[in-house]
């Protein structure tokens, strides 16, 4: 039986839209264009490792794969999600995911689909992201693509600080400059580029598009994904809020004000400190929390207290 919490060390990725937001939570940023942490990952691309205690050094895909009682036995196929923070310090491409099937189909390395969610960290003014298309079948989708009519096909929204989106796979998609992101995703990195504002790279080069492919898993009519965010404990210690609910992650946004006891009916839960600071509690035994941290709490330790003033994202499959 393990009943500490497992630390995560990040694996930061340089992007062409990053920049350097993601320092305020303590990183150590290799470039000038870091867009993106992978915070908990059992992706071959971005692998995490523990750093604390007995899995010191260890990733979280040999904790899948060798340790299956931290899981509650549960570890049958891949590890299923994958946590990131994105800085998007310019727009990202506009693209698309597969579902399961399709990336079974069309991919010969990715065990999973890539639906998605985004939790609003920071919005600078009038920050916009596109999420969905205007086609009402493939035809005109085929056609405005072909036309170059990309304001006419892309739906922009505004968002600002404490939004929630849910992005299912074959939804046109692209998170818009000045915005930093908690991303909670299927463990997938396949993603098909319908458009990338003509930028080239410090070569001069343009990125690849995935048109093709992008066309065969894109939903055509487009439909509008539903949260059903519902708050489920409010007191005068925090607010506990359950953003969505689906077949592929439980996801919650946390605000401690001064105190949390918690019972969470999981085989694991994934957290992620994004404001503020406190101390976790499980079974007596205490461990700091501080905004930048990812944490794995294992099947014999999701009942824990917390206390201190901070936010966080969780989320189990």
């Amino acid at each position: 039986m393990t009943t500490e919490p497992i630390f995560f060390s990040p694996v930061l990725q340089e992007r062409i839209w990053g920049g350097q937001k993601l320092a305020q939570f303590g990183y150590d940023l290799p470039s000038l264009h870091t867009g993106e942490c992978w915070g908990i990952s059992a992706h071959p691309n971005g692998l995490s490792t523990v750093r604390n205690g007995l899995y010191k050094g260890k990733s979280l895909l040999e904790l899948w794969e060798n340790h299956a009682e931290l899981f509650g036995g549960n570890t049958k196929g891949s590890f299923p999600l994958l946590v990131k923070v994105l800085d998007a310090s310019a727009d990202l491409s506009v693209q698309v995911h597969p579902n399961d099937a399709q990336a079974a189909q069309l991919e010969e390395n990715e065990a999973y689909g890539k639906t998605e969610c985004w939790y609003v960290i920071e919005a600078e003014e009038n920050a916009e992201l596109i999420l969905g298309h205007t086609a009402k079948s493939e035809a005109e989708f085929n056609e405005k693509i072909e036309a170059g009519e990309w304001n006419e096909l892309f739906h922009r929204i505004p968002i600002r600080s404490g939004d929630f989106f849910h992005v299912p796979s074959g939804t046109i998609h692209a998170i818009g400059a000045g915005t930093l992101i908690l991303e909670t995703q299927q463990s997938s990195d396949t993603t098909y580029r319908v458009y990338d504002f003509d930028r080239t790279d410090e070569k001069g080069n343009k990125r690849q598009l995935h048109l093709e492919k992008a066309k065969q898993v894109t939903q055509i009519p487009d439909r509008k994904a539903r949260t059903n965010t519902k708050t489920v404990r409010k007191d005068k210690g925090c607010t506990i809020t359950e953003l969505i609910a689906s077949p592929y992650f439980t996801v919650y946004h946390g605000q401690i004000t001064s105190y949390w006891n918690a019972a969470v009916e999981a085989d694991y839960l994934l957290v992620s400190v994004i404001k503020g600071s406190g101390e976790l509690t499980v079974r007596d035994k205490s461990f700091p929390l501080k905004k930048g941290d990812h944490l794995l709490l294992p099947v014999d330790a999701t009942t824990f207290e917390i206390h201190g003033e901070l936010d966080f994202i969780a989320s189990h499959a």
